[in-house]
């Protein structure tokens, strides 16, 4: 949220209750979807304990919209059943598309056309358009990043960059603002879902509200981006057969000091060659793909083990403490301790597992 501008309510004039089309894909996975409706069908209401009649005027109209009417099983298994369809819905203030479950090209591809093509004219129309986890792809394929920047889940970023080059992709933030008059906001993965409904709502009812529904639903923002989040994801299928050598190579021995230049001399090539094909291959210099390769396993260590952070950094190829710590706070967004208290199982839990005798009471 750093980065993002102070949130301000709109005026007053802002008619309520506003509409909010949520986009119901079949690639869409319901807990998002639910949790995105129910956040925004409660805000601004205070509810009687007796009845299901609020005491206050909703401050959203949320509504599920799919292509086609009846139920519409979803990719988990789900079967929901959307308020509305495309062709009844001819104007609206928000359009929320919600993740969506895709992992190729070709799942990409085969995203219903009609949904995406109702999109752009809610837009054109003056419509805002919001993007959950890999919501924003949806908006890319759409043709609505173009020349913007945006954020999604961190699994997407390398299809989503080989896929949208044009679009300048900030993988590492919760929250990225782009369009005339930052008319689409994106969100990152997962639970960030959390993030971008919070500030719809400070945006429309101020702050206050927003914390009320924060503290209600226990929701938290994700202040520290994506990144304390994010695992290694090693392109291995891009097709150059001596770089997948070195990846294959790398995993076992990257503790050397001296990996670059074993990694170079596997390869066989020219450094300048070696370097250039490296990065087009993974994305990664072969000094960035090591660093990352070994801050990666130093993640997985403070995760699972109590051993001192010096212990660790010295497994994984460092004995400078001081340049571990400045190396892992800037792949991961926080210091090697706040990242073992963060994930970390809480002791009640890590008692409840020993009480339970096997792992699995």
């Amino acid at each position: 949220m750093a980065a993002m501008e102070p949130i301000k309510p709109l005026p007053t004039s802002a008619k309520p209750p506003l509409r909010v089309s949520i986009v119901t894909f079949r690639e869409c996975d319901p807990s998002i979807l639910y949790g995105i409706f129910d956040t925004l069908w409660i805000a601004g209401a205070h509810w009687k304990s007796n009845s299901n009649e609020p005491t206050s005027e909703v401050l959203f109209a949320p509504r599920l919209v799919a292509a086609d009417p009846g139920p519409l099983t979803l990719i988990t298994g789900v079967t929901v059943m959307p308020h509305v369809t495309l062709d009844e819905v001819d104007d609206t203030d928000y359009v929320l598309v919600p993740n969506v479950v895709v992992d190729t090209p070709d799942t990409i591809r085969a995203l219903d056309r009609r949904l995406l093509d109702w999109i752009v004219r809610m837009h054109r129309q003056g419509a805002r358009l919001l993007a959950a986890c890999g919501g924003s792809i949806v908006l890319a394929e759409a043709g609505l990043l173009d020349g913007q920047s945006a954020t999604t889940h961190w699994m997407y970023a390398p299809l989503f960059r080989s896929e949208y080059p044009k679009v300048e992709l900030k993988e590492e933030r919760i929250l990225v603002q782009s369009g005339a008059g930052h008319s689409i906001v994106c969100s990152g993965g997962a639970s960030s879902w959390q993030d971008l409904t919070l500030y719809l709502i400070a945006r429309h009812a101020g702050t206050a509200e927003a914390i009320r529904i924060s503290k209600l639903f226990l929701y938290q923002w994700h202040r520290d981006g994506q990144l304390p989040y994010a695992s290694m994801i090693a392109n291995i299928s891009h097709g150059d057969a001596v770089i997948e050598k070195c990846q294959a190579y790398a995993p076992d021995h990257y503790q050397s000091a001296e990996i670059l230049a074993e990694l170079l001399q596997l390869s066989g090539l020219p450094k300048r060659s070696f370097d250039r094909r490296f990065k087009k291959a993974t994305g990664f210099s072969p000094l960035e793909y090591i660093q990352c390769l070994r801050i990666e396993e130093a993640k997985q260590m403070l995760e699972l083990e109590d051993r001192p952070i010096e212990e660790i950094a010295c497994d994984v190829g460092y004995s400078d403490l001081a340049s571990f710590r400045r190396l892992f706070r800037k792949i991961a967004g926080l210091t090697p301790g706040e990242y073992r208290r963060r994930f970390r199982l809480p002791p009640t839990v890590e008692a409840a597992i020993r009480h339970s005798g096997d792992g699995r009471g």
